[in-house]
């Protein structure tokens, strides 16, 4: 099981993701995209990210609006693994 990270780290991690915030036990990302199909070419490549990281974000697409979760379940709260899948996904923003 990952190391669960502290209140320090996590903020000075987000500080290299800008579109990422804490939210209790995990970090969450708001993002805007020109229209459906942008947003779902977002969601598909942020898919095939997860599954070759093995760890899965929620993911709630409102038109052209997708929100992402990602917290640890297996180790109650935020590891190493969430911020790293957090800025694979950012680069593909």
């Amino acid at each position: 099981m990952s190391r669960l990270l502290d209140g320090e780290e996590i903020a000075r991690q987000l500080q290299e993701l800008p579109d990422w915030k804490q939210d209790g036990d995990q970090i969450v990302a708001d993002l805007e995209f020109d229209d459906f199909g942008a947003a779902m070419v977002f969601v598909n490549r942020t898919a095939e990210q997860a599954e070759e990281a093995n760890h899965h974000p929620d993911i709630d697409i409102r038109w052209n609006k997708v929100h992402l979760a990602l917290t640890s379940h297996d180790a109650g709260g935020l590891t190493q693994q969430d911020i790293e899948l957090a800025h694979r996904i950012s680069e593909g923003t």
